[in-house]
């Protein structure tokens, strides 16, 4: 069987866990997606290093060939601009990384202190505390009814007393003030266009 390329795996499993990598991939991807995750954070913390200082790194840490360094190079390369979107989720899963580190390092010395507020801090920064979020039942909302009105008394507005009869007062008024202004009907206007253009060949523009 082919194995999966390894740039398509780290579109979607860069961060996720090895134990969850080893239940999905073979053992050889799981190596590279671990490698590239690595180089990756190496690549963040130092922005300025140049494409030579990667490889020397990858080389001497990973015991990879320059050519396998190079092919990782360009993945992380391209993986920059969609990872950079997810800078949270990384950072979220630096965080875990460190807290957890943190945790095995304050066991080894038997140090519960720090055990206890290494947990603690993964707990509240995980959210373990707090139930799972509910699904909103969207079918079960019910509208909330509304009934048209000219009453201006729901919204704190005193009505104005025969407000129909002083609405008729101010029309007769301007009214009379504008004598001079008249209606007209709509009429169609006739622009005689058969006279104006005549016959037309077909195809040709008026």
């Amino acid at each position: 069987m082919p194995l999966p390329a390894t740039i398509n795996v780290c579109q979607t499993d860069l961060f996720t866990s090895e134990n969850e990598l080893r239940a999905k991939y073979d053992e050889i991807t799981v190596q590279r997606v671990l490698r590239i995750r690595d180089l990756y954070s190496y690549v963040i913390a130092n922005p300025d290093t140049k494409d030579r200082q990667f490889v020397e790194r990858a080389v001497s840490m990973f015991k990879v060939s320059q050519s396998c360094a190079y092919n990782d190079l360009a993945i992380i390369k391209a993986l920059l601009p969609m990872l950079s979107k997810a800078s949270r989720d990384f950072h979220r899963w630096r965080a875990n990384e460190m807290l957890l580190e943190t945790y095995r390092m304050a066991k080894a010395r038997k140090d519960t202190k720090t055990m206890e507020r290494a947990a603690s801090s993964y707990a509240k920064y995980n959210r373990v505390d707090l139930e799972d979020e509910q699904l909103i039942p969207y079918d079960e909302i019910v509208v909330q009814p509304f009934t048209a009105t000219d009453d201006p008394t729901p919204l704190g507005i005193k009505p104005i007393p025969n407000i129909q009869e002083r609405i008729k007062k101010m029309l007769d008024k301007y009214i009379a003030e504008s004598i001079d202004i008249q209606d007209v009907e709509f009429e169609e206007c006739d622009l005689e266009e058969d006279d104006l253009f005549g016959d037309l060949d077909d195809g040709e523009e008026r």
